[in-house]
């Protein structure tokens, strides 16, 4: 299982306003990219994300205006961490697949 640490400001998308994300950094994102695995929907990849003490599983996207990977940063989250746009997050992700 790979594990990347990285820090990244939370941003909303401009197309669905309620929806929030962190940037996967450029290194990040290459390895998660570099391992074979089966195609899945909108090219995502299973991983647990953990910012703070929060952790969940979800799925990172593939970004292509960013070239990099996104992940959506839920309500409970942002909520428990007491982050909003533009905040830092200190991430970790265990890529599942």
């Amino acid at each position: 299982m790979t594990t990347l640490r990285f820090t990244a400001d939370l941003w909303r998308w401009e197309a669905q306003t309620g929806w929030f994300f962190v940037t996967v950094g450029a290194d990040a994102s290459a390895r998660i990219r570099e391992v074979p695995r089966p195609p899945r929907g909108f090219g995502s990849v299973r991983v647990r994300a953990t910012v703070g003490a929060t952790s969940w599983t979800t799925s990172v996207f593939p970004d292509s205006s960013r070239g990099a990977y996104v992940l959506p940063v839920k309500k409970a989250v942002r909520r428990a961490e007491g982050l909003d746009e533009g905040d830092p997050a200190d991430v970790v992700l265990e890529v599942l697949e």
